[in-house]
């Protein structure tokens, strides 16, 4: 039999930075899709076919490379309940370099592939916690958010909490209505996650208690679109995305384009009616910043040039599977 499984791209809200301080954050699951097949063998070999790479081994002598880190890591921590390899195909709606949570989509695939492979039912929860621990075994941090999206489908509000004595984790996963329309605009290059992260920790040792508090007012404006998202009132998100915004320049994550592009959308905004979906009600950085996405809520009429339109639509499925 051929396990196939395939899981969302997504795209952040709402929560950058500030969710892996604890604080709540808001995710969508996108139309584009990432698939992955498991073809068994009665050997123990492992072979990989991806557009970034391939790889040929054995199960019992894994070597992580970095193109397949997530997808080789996962089959690591799975090593115990495999009993022969297998021949993964994975192919993929989306370029990898646009970001869009491919490397949570892929672990998220690839997990439930392993799960079915080797006997194990595990629900969404358990899911999102292995799926979890391969992102924490590659990148030594990491919230979730994305892998949760890729999961549960949809809208979601997203929350990890750590026990500081244990290092144990706890992971709240809430469904939200589904969005109007939004747009991504790439602008063009991006700076690395790690990256980012660095420069951000660089500048709060110097003032840690004031980015205390910067975290902690991205937190309450994410409380407050989470209620925006409950009572469909899209003209209040919008407000709270550019007031997130500001929260992103204040930790030095934007840059000229990233607020070329916000303002020029912002510039399109008019008054309209609460409840309508139309035109750009607001703008902010979808991910870590200097680079990648800027995320709008409502779509403009105008051509941004030199940057990037990229179409995307919210999907109410997550993760799916099958075998034939």
């Amino acid at each position: 039999m051929t396990i196939t499984v395939s899981a969302p791209a997504s795209v952040m809200l709402m929560g950058e930075h500030a969710v892996v301080k604890g604080y709540k954050a808001i995710a969508c699951a996108l139309d584009k899709r990432i698939e992955v097949n498991l073809i068994p063998r009665k050997d123990r070999l492992i072979n990989i076919d991806s557009a970034v790479a391939k790889y040929h081994g054995h199960l019992d002598e894994l070597v992580i490379n970095n193109e397949l880190s997530f997808v080789l890591t996962a089959i690591a921590l799975e090593k115990e309940q495999l009993e022969y390899g297998f021949d993964l195909v994975i192919r993929a709606q989306f370029a990898h370099t646009l970001g869009l949570g491919s490397s949570a989509a892929v672990t998220v695939a690839t997990i439930k592939a392993l799960a079915l492979y080797s006997g194990q039912s595990i629900n969404e929860t358990q899911h999102l916690e292995k799926s979890l621990a391969v992102v924490h075994r590659v990148q030594k941090r990491g919230s979730g958010t994305d892998l949760a999206a890729s999961i549960y489908g949809g809208v979601i509000a997203y929350q990890i909490t750590t026990d500081s004595n244990t290092t144990a984790f706890k992971t709240i996963v809430e469904r939200l209505p589904m969005l109007p329309e939004i747009a991504l605009y790439y602008v063009g290059y991006k700076t690395t996650t790690a990256v980012v992260l660095a420069k951000v920790a660089e500048q709060e040792n110097q003032f840690s208690e004031l980015y205390a508090n910067i975290y902690k007012m991205m937190g309450d404006i994410t409380l407050n679109a989470i209620q925006a998202c409950k009572q469909q009132s899209w003209r209040k998100l919008g407000q709270l995305m550019n007031m997130y915004q500001g929260q992103m320049d204040s930790l030095g994550v934007s840059d000229r384009a990233l607020s070329d592009i916000i303002y020029r959308l912002r510039a399109d905004h008019r008054e309209i009616p609460e409840q309508s979906d139309d035109a750009v009600l607001g703008a902010k950085i979808s991910g870590s910043g200097l680079g990648d996405c800027v995320i709008s809520l409502g779509k403009t009429e105008c051509e941004l040039q030199n940057y990037q339109t990229i179409e995307i639509t919210i999907t109410s499925e997550g993760v799916k599977y099958s075998d034939q």
